[in-house]
Order: structure tokens, then sequence, then C-alpha cells
């Protein structure tokens, strides 16, 4: 509230316990009364009634997995939702803790996942967006500072900024793959989002910087290429994920998405806005598939079925009489054998809670405050798996902060299934196997890149000769 506004009403305070009065001895219409407190309510944000800003076109995606390859092929609407027009959906093989592992067979099933969104889309595609999951992915934090001498803030010196941080971050044998400024510093005016314009000395910059390695980088690239693809982007998949089971208020609050894959587990931490901290650990659910496919002597097909079907991290004390049925391995004959649920849960629960456990000390280790320490949002195929809700609530909703009285605070735990999105092949809960994807597509269909991530490509060729050579080269 400006100076004016506050001289004109003496008798208000924000949260205060004086009152404007009406004529008629009300409250002044337009405040919000709670007992004896009146509350100024704040206007409505503006910036939650402008409607998304797609692109022109269609936009593939591709989300290559441990457990399944997904493409979406789809495009942004005028109400803000994304459709998606084509879908192919398959197992993974040749991947393997999210990098590639067999060249051929990752391409074969690249190309079949691809072609079978292509052909529910009537239409073909050449350029895709890819989640980043391959090359052991590392997220890091820098301050830069870039002199301006007192003159206007430009584009240039933003840009400038962000490739020193980029120059800061340079490690041998690893390519940075997102930028993404958090906020600048104006000199002494801190907290800014778009710094174009300002006068400023000295401009600085919180940059969270993304890499991975390089051989792993190149070795996608090249299957995607044999498969006849061109790699438009990589996207980070719990950023991904981030972008299709959050909405602006937890992301600007402060949560952390776990992305509970098949061969891997990773997690982004939103705040301000942004995204603040990223990790990834080389566990997921075929992990619990193959411990029950050991400890039980079954197949790895049987075992996924067991821990689908009759599986749970947290089971209850009343299933211990309940018995499934198991086919072992090793027989000429088939061979069966009757094991309580409960056997089968205690399987399980050991691993769940090894995976989680190495989230909460990741998240503690990131130095992140707050910021680290709101909601929870589980999604990927392996939250699907009964159970993971509370044991996820009594290891990572443990007291998280102190509030300004010393209470405590607690993370809670939700599940997440894409928003917005028209048209994913499973639209119950079984929808959060497919949140990077979802996410992806909000990415690449997009008119603006989400978090101010920067691109660093090169300037389209000007001119006839520039655009032959361009022409050439890509074709060579």
């Amino acid at each position: 509230m400006n100076d004016r506004a506050r001289s004109s009403s003496p008798n208000f305070s924000l949260g205060g316990r004086s009152r404007k009065k009406s004529a008629n001895g009300g409250a002044s219409s337009g405040l919000l009364m709670s007992g004896d407190d009146t509350i100024l309510p704040l206007p409505p944000s503006e910036a939650n009634k402008r409607p998304r800003v797609w692109r022109n076109g269609y936009s593939a995606v591709l989300d290559i997995g441990s457990t399944k390859i997904t493409c979406l092929i789809g495009k942004g609407e005028p109400n803000g939702n994304l459709r998606v027009i084509g879908c192919g959906w398959r197992r993974s093989d040749g991947i393997r803790n999210g990098a590639i592992t067999d060249l051929q067979k990752a391409e074969a099933a690249i190309r079949a996942t691809v072609g079978q969104a292509e052909m529910m889309a009537e239409r073909t595609v050449d350029r895709i967006v890819v989640n980043l999951s391959c090359g052991h992915p590392a997220s890091r934090l820098f301050n830069v500072r870039w002199p301006v001498g007192g003159r206007v803030v430009t584009e240039a010196d933003i840009r400038r900024v962000v490739t020193e941080g980029r120059v800061q971050a340079t490690v041998e044998g690893r390519d940075v793959v997102h930028t993404l400024p958090i906020d600048f510093t104006v000199d002494d005016t801190e907290n800014v989002a778009d710094p174009r314009g300002h006068l400023c000395e000295t401009l600085k910059a919180r940059l969270h910087i993304i890499d991975a390695a390089s051989t792993a980088l190149l070795n996608l690239e090249t299957v995607l290429s044999r498969a006849e693809l061109k790699l438009e982007a990589l996207v980070s998949s719990p950023m991904a994920s981030g972008l299709s089971v959050l909405d602006a208020d937890e992301r600007e609050l402060g949560t952390t998405v776990i992305e509970m894959g098949g061969g891997t587990t990773s997690f982004a931490v939103f705040g301000e806005g942004q995204i603040l901290h990223t990790a990834q650990i080389g566990v997921g659910g075929l992990h619990v598939t193959r411990d029950i496919a050991r400890g039980l002597s079954t197949s790895l097909e049987n075992a996924e079925r067991l821990k689908t079907v009759y599986g749970s991290a947290d089971l209850a004390s009343d299933v211990e009489d309940e018995l499934i049925t198991v086919e072992l391995l090793g027989n000429d004959v088939p061979h069966f054998e009757q094991i309580s649920r409960a056997q089968l849960g205690r399987i399980i629960r050991p691993r769940m809670e090894e995976t989680l456990e190495l989230v909460r000390e990741k998240l503690d280790g990131a130095g992140l405050g707050n910021a680290a320490s709101g909601r929870i949002v589980l999604t990927g195929g392996a939250s699907l798996l009964d159970g993971m809700r509370p044991l996820a609530e009594r290891i990572l909703g443990s007291p998280a902060a102190k509030g300004r009285h010393g209470s405590a605070f607690t993370r809670s735990v939700r599940l997440g299934r894409p928003k917005n999105i028209i048209g994913l092949p499973e639209k119950t809960a079984a929808a959060a196997g497919f949140a990077t994807a979802a996410g992806l597509l909000s990415w690449a269909a997009s008119a603006e890149r989400p978090f101010g991530d920067v691109e660093f490509r090169e300037a389209p060729p000007s001119g006839f000769l520039q655009k032959l050579v361009a022409f050439i080269r890509e074709r060579v």
C-alpha cells in the first residue's frame, strides 16, 4: 500500500485491532473480518489471469526411461490445456538405470515408439525434445558478478553474466544442459527477476546450472540420429515432472518433486517460482522387482506382476493371512508355492525405505533451508506402489524446519499426476507414470522457456551463401 493510501485511512492497520467503521456501524466493505481483526485482502494476481502462450504448430517429445519409452506429439490450446494427438509407448530395451547400454536395441525401441505416435497423429516428426536422465546429471549453484559501469543493463549484459557462469561451471568431460537464472541483484537491489532497463554499476546473478557426462550425451545423440531424429533440446526429468504436476503456488512456496522411475529416482526442489536443485540416485522400481525375483525364486515377469497386483511398501497387519501363489523358476514343469502377502511386503519395504532415505540425505545435504522443507509430491511409475504415500510421510515428512515461534513444520506428501493435459494413454492414477512425458510436452510447446532457461544456440545463417553452407553441412 502506498503512502497516499495509508494517510487517507488512519484508523486502519494490516492485521491490527483497529477497524474503520461504516455509517451503520459495521466494517467498511471490501475488508475481511476475523474476530476483532480487520484484514485487507490482497488484490487478485494478474499473473494468474494471463493465458498460457504456446508455440505455433506441433511438438514431439521422447521420455527414455529404464522401464518404458514414451513419445508424445501434441500442441497447446488457447484455453491453456495441452492436447496429445499422438502417443506411443513400449517397454524399454537397451536402457539401464537411465543410460543407453545397447545402441542397436535402444534405436529399435525408439523407432517403434516414435512410429506408433506418428501413426496415431497422422504426421511425421524429425525433431524431438528428450528427457535428461543419462550421464549422471549434477546440479550446482553459482554467484556471478558482471561490471556494468553505471549504464542501463541490456540483453547483452545478461548473456555475458550467464556465459561467465557457464565458464565457471565448466568441468572436463561434462556438458552444461541447463542454465537457469534464479534471480539477479542490481547493485543493492536484490531479487530482481529481469534486470533489463535498470541502471547499475554491478550486475550479480544466482545461477542454477545442470550438467551431464559428455560421452553419455553423445551416445544419446548417436542413437537419435540413427533413428532419423534430431535432438532439439534436453530437459531434466524432474524439472519436466515438476512442470506437469505442480501449480504455480507450489513452485513459489517450496515443493520437492520426487520422480520415481524404474531404474532411477530423481528429484527437483522448487521455490521462489524457480527450480533450485536437482539430484538423481540409481535406485528405482526395477530394483524392487529384482529383489522379489531373487527372494521368491521366480521370474522377473512374475515378480513385476506380484509387485503391481499384490505389493505394498507399507503393508497393514491384517494381510498376514492373505495368501498369493508364486510360480517358481528352474522346474521342467510348472511348480507353484503359496506365500503370504505380508512376506511379499517384507521384501519390498526395505528397498523403498532405502530409496526414500537416500532422497532424504540428499535433500538435507543440499543446503537449501526452508525451500527443501516444503511439501513433497511423489510421481512416476514406482510412486503408484501401494503404501508409498504413508511410507514417504514417515521418512520424509519428519519435522523439517522451525517457525518463527518455535513450532515445527512437517513435510506433507501427496501423489502427483499430470495437470491440464488431454489425451494421455492413462487417464486415472496411472497417469503419474507419464508425468515426465507430459512435462516435456509442456516445455516443448511453451512459447517461453520455463524458469528462464537460457539457450545458447548459434545465430541462424543470414545471406544466401551462409544458408547454402548450413544446408550442405546438415546433409553431409
